[in-house]
């Protein structure tokens, strides 16, 4: 029997608020525990939340960027539940009227297709506190409680781990070109809930949904989601699935590469959502609403922008523009106009692929772009060869030298390209080399690739082989 796979995804994205989502303390991931913490996000008797009017625009900001349905008017909850990180035993969040609903988003698949995720619904709730496990002892920091999350839930329209991941990086990256979280996944400020279950091909109803609870790691969703659909098929083949299979939360084990058990799965009746008492609906202004519409230009854009202007291919195209840091780069380059084919090149391949091997990345490469599109430019005038260019780069990197001019003079790179100086050298070589030129007139014409070779030799690769090929040409003929 042959099985599909659905995958609904449900993305915590920590957004970027100096204080916390109803109190001013402040949201730092690196102050001492419980440091952050007052009587609103202790929970208090008595102390009385207040909305962060930012943490509602860059929510607003984010519904637009997925052209969802911003709602004018949404109200706070309060979820139920009783876990040692949650101080006031419920969660504020958002549920009858969310923020955001409706909303899209595309993705590039590997076979050069685009497909759209249907994004449901995207609310504004205040996180949790953090466990602390030492041993057999528990500790609670409640540093985190209160902080501002976006909680983003796709439709159940993801139909393997590849759509999953094209989907979280996607999501990943408008979310940074908004500026409205920083993303760091390992810090826990976008982690990710996946729903999986399996259907025979053919089925209309869904199968039993199983959520793996809080992924910090595009790796590691992949690799849950392919054990959970593997245990989820081997159960229904061996005739248990009723009872392995059951609406839960599991924890994906990094260590051991599977899913464990964690909870029973609860509905929304078992949260007894009821509009918080103390938060009066949140209705936006007019004004509000116009200001929140203004946001940067996403991925999607951009990549039809560089293909549609620059002419530049596709796949390199989704590459610029996978991460912020890596266009506005690009950008920069563009602007001390540097030939964006060229720049695509230099700053993809060479650059990336050598600070790919020092374990850094564009954010913190040591080139900055005014540099490299100064190394360039004096490929461009023929000053240097590509060759020599990849030389200075490598110096570069090595060494605290960004005096390209002094480079190349340093390191005897400069390309020779007098008509006299190189003419002289042809004339050396072919004299040195007469049986092979009569053979060359004799019709040996793949000799010219000998004659270029002597010349590059001779000139320690410093000619330039464009005007060097042609005065050898005209030489031999």
């Amino acid at each position: 029997m042959q099985f599909e796979t659905v995958i609904g995804l449900e993305v915590h994205v920590q957004l970027n608020t100096k204080s916390k989502l109803f109190c001013s303390c402040a949201t730092s991931f690196a102050h001492h525990q419980n440091s952050n913490t007052c009587p609103v996000c202790l929970a208090l008797p008595g102390a009385l939340p207040v909305v962060n009017i930012e943490a509602v625009k860059k929510a607003m900001s984010f519904g637009y960027a997925v052209n969802a349905a911003v709602n004018q008017k949404s109200i706070f909850n309060r979820k139920s539940y009783f876990y040692p990180d949650s101080p006031m035993a419920y969660q504020i969040s958002q549920f009858d009227i969310p923020i955001v609903e409706n909303g899209e988003l595309f993705v590039d698949l590997e076979d050069g297709t685009t497909k759209r995720i249907g994004i449901t619904r995207a609310h504004l709730e205040a996180d949790a506190g953090k466990n602390l496990h030492e041993g057999a002892v528990s500790k609670i920091d409640l540093n985190r409680a209160g902080t501002p999350l976006l909680e983003i839930v796709s439709e159940p329209e993801l139909r393997s781990s590849d759509e999953a991941v094209s989907y979280l990086k996607k999501l990943h990256s408008i979310v940074r070109y908004l500026d409205i979280s920083d993303a760091n996944m390992q810090e826990g400020s976008f982690r990710c809930d996946v729903n999986v279950s399996i259907r025979p091909i053919g089925q209309d109803e869904f199968g039993t949904r199983v959520e793996i609870k809080n992924i910090n790691s595009f790796r590691f969703v992949a690799a849950a989601i392919a054990y959970e659909v593997e245990r989820q098929i081997e159960a229904y083949e061996d005739g248990v699935y009723e009872s392995e299979v059951y609406q839960e939360t599991r924890l994906w084990d990094v260590a051991k590469g599977v899913t464990k058990s964690m909870r029973g799965k609860e509905d929304s009746a078992d949260y007894r959502y009821f509009p918080d008492p103390d938060l009066r609906p949140v209705i936006v202004s007019d004004e509000m609403m116009e200001k929140a519409k203004y946001i940067p230009e996403l991925p999607d854009a951009k990549v039809k922008r560089y293909i549609d202007t620059l002419g530049i291919k596709k796949e390199d195209a989704l590459v610029l523009t996978s991460q912020k840091e890596m266009a506005y780069y690009f950008e920069e380059m563009l602007i001390f106009e540097s030939d964006p084919k060229m720049a695509v090149t230099w700053l993809t391949s060479e650059l990336l692929g050598r600070l790919n091997k020092l374990g850094l990345d564009i954010i913190n490469s040591p080139i900055d772009a005014r540099v490299l599109s100064d190394l360039l430019s004096k490929i461009s005038d023929d000053t240097i060869s590509g060759k020599a260019a990849k030389e200075v780069l490598d110096h570069m990197l090595e060494n605290d030298d960004r005096d390209i001019d002094e480079l190349i003079t340093k390191l005897g790179l400069a390309q020779v390209s007098d008509d006299g100086a190189i003419n002289a050298m042809i004339d050396e070589i072919l004299n040195a080399n007469q049986d092979k030129v009569a053979e060359y007139k004799g019709g040996k014409d793949k000799l010219f690739g000998f004659f270029v070779g002597q010349l590059m030799k001779a000139s320690g690769g410093s000619v330039n082989p464009v005007k060097a090929n042609d005065l050898l040409k005209q030489k031999l003929s």
